[in-house]
């Protein structure tokens, strides 16, 4: 397979409501889908809405949390630099990139769920037939993109962090809406795993979501074997 450009585009919101605990990107959602790209022959290329170093959850590295690849992140100079130093939105576009791909942690329900730059994005990707992904509330992006076109998740096989999730997780008063809801709402055919917190992955025509933390490896592999099945 040719080599790949990706863009991973994370959040740069780290507030929660009612509480004075911390959100961000869950690392793990984003060291996980990376290092398969980067192991895979892939370029990687990170934006943010606010460019820079974005805001890690401080659960995603507590000690049951912390990945395989987590630990090769720590040791990993360039990855760490990508981190710190993420382009702004506004400075990217499809046409650079074959695909688009949006970790997660509970900052993107509240930034790319809203943001104009980052729905235009995925609608333009779309629109050139390149994929999109998204893993635990990264598919929180496509609330925007399908506020701008009402037919993108129209009856679309989709998944994220469900209901059942979010109050195991005991968040649900910290968050805006409940993902899970909003995604029906739009249209989208809303799929999770029978139990909790185990991988899964949905993949409709050009749209490739995964439900949780777990799900953000074969995301990332269900994103390349797209282009091994063309």
């Amino acid at each position: 397979m040719k080599s790949k450009k990706i863009l991973m585009i994370v959040t740069s919101h780290g507030e929660l409501l009612n509480t004075k605990s911390k959100t961000g990107l869950w690392i793990g959602e984003f060291t996980d889908p990376y290092y398969e790209f980067i192991d895979a022959g892939c370029e990687v290329t990170l934006a943010s809405p606010k460019g820079g170093h974005p805001p890690i959850d401080e659960m995603s590295q507590l000690t049951e949390n912390i990945t395989q690849s987590n630990k090769r992140f720590k040791n990993d100079s360039v990855a760490q630099i990508a981190l710190n130093t993420t382009l702004k939105l506004e400075s990217v576009t499809a046409t650079d990139f074959d695909a688009v791909f949006f970790p997660g942690g509970h900052g993107p329900m509240f930034d790319l769920a809203s943001n104009e730059l980052s729905g235009q994005l995925i609608l333009d990707f779309i629109a050139s037939g390149k994929p999109v992904a998204a893993v635990c509330h990264g598919p929180a992006a496509l609330l925007k993109a399908a506020e701008l076109n009402p037919l993108l998740l129209e009856n679309k096989k989709i998944t994220g962090f469900s209901n059942t999730e979010e109050k195991l997780a005991l968040r649900s008063n910290n968050i805006p809406y409940k993902l899970e809801d909003r995604l029906k709402k739009l249209g989208a055919n809303y799929k999770t795993a029978a139990v909790p917190f185990i991988a899964h992955v949905e993949s409709d025509g050009l749209l490739i979501t995964g439900q949780n933390p777990l799900s953000a490896g074969p995301t990332a592999k269900a994103l390349l074997n797209f282009w091994g099945s063309m």
